[in-house]
């Protein structure tokens, strides 16, 4: 089959401008490859994280992952964390795991691959490399009141635009 498409734009730029803060892992850098047990189809486990530099009015985080590449309308959710704590400023590896790995009250929301926990890259073989959004939301408010288990990425997102006071992204490829 034939993949060939134009490149996505990066969806983070086609939303409402806000300021930016820091967002580290020890397992890459910006523009980095991902490493292999961060595939879905190898380890699958989700990386560190590390932000700071946010609002102080900071009350609540969104962590996600997003693909905008996959060979779809509407890209692919690879993660997505509701119900951060405005102190929470990092994801130990494989956090994403489930809900059990995850501090306080935090929780998956199911991703494009209906499971709530973390999907790491499998994009189709020989296609343009993908790129893998992690961002996190610093939000307004403490949760976004959303029942995890009866919520879309989509919707998470739709309502975590309403809330965010800043946004940091860190941004890596895969391709096979």
């Amino acid at each position: 089959m034939n993949l060939e498409r134009p490149v996505a734009p990066d969806p983070y730029d086609l939303l409402p401008e806000v300021p930016s803060f820091d967002l580290t892992s020890p397992s890459f850098k910006e523009g980095d490859t991902m490493p292999d047990k961060h595939l879905g189809f190898k380890d699958n486990v989700s990386p560190a994280l590390e932000w700071s530099g946010f609002p102080e009015e900071t009350q609540g985080f969104v962590v996600t992952c997003f693909d905008p590449d996959a060979p779809t309308p509407s890209g692919f959710w690879h993660w997505t964390v509701v119900d951060l704590d405005a102190d929470v400023t990092s994801l130990e590896e494989d956090a994403g795991k489930s809900d059990l790995f995850l501090p306080g009250a935090a929780a998956h929301i199911h991703n494009d691959a209906n499971e709530a926990a973390y999907y790491g890259a499998a994009p189709p073989e020989d296609d343009h490399p993908h790129r893998y959004i992690f961002v996190v939301h610093a939000l307004d408010v403490p949760t976004l009141e959303l029942d995890p288990e009866n919520t879309t990425p989509t919707t998470a997102a739709f309502n975590t635009v309403f809330h965010t006071l800043a946004r940091a992204k860190l941004t890596i490829t895969y391709q096979r």
